[in-house]
């Protein structure tokens, strides 16, 4: 069942940051990404948290992201990397959304260089952009 009355007590706590970490490009961090609509990828545990790569910073406090999951997914839609050793990780590509710099909790890594261009045509061909 859906806890949404949780996630709005840690959304107006996250709301009322006043920090937020300086963000790039092919940063990944645990974010709180929320509790969210059927389909929408949610957030686990007591903050709704998910690793979130930065896909796109638009400005120090905006950006597009893409939620991570460790569980290995088939389709045009994901694009499996590794930025853990021995850890392979998931890009959920149809999952990306703007989100606030406050939502970001801490950095726990970077996707290389490489991936980061592999994901990017990637995401072209899926958006045909």
């Amino acid at each position: 069942m859906k806890n949404f009355d949780k996630w709005n007590d840690v959304k107006k706590r996250i709301n009322g940051k006043i920090k937020t970490p300086q963000i790039r490009q092919r940063e990944i961090y645990w974010a709180n990404i929320g509790e969210n609509i059927e389909f929408e990828q949610n957030g686990k545990g007591e903050d709704f948290m998910r690793p979130l790569l930065i896909f796109k910073k638009f400005s120090n406090t905006m950006f597009f992201g893409i939620p991570l999951s460790t569980q290995q997914k088939e389709g045009d839609w994901f694009f499996e990397f590794s930025f853990l050793e021995d850890k392979s990780s998931t890009a959920l590509i149809v999952q990306g959304r703007l989100f606030d710099a406050k939502r970001l909790d801490r950095k726990i890594g970077k996707m290389s260089i490489e991936d980061f261009e592999s994901l990017k045509m990637s995401f072209k061909e899926l958006f045909n952009v």
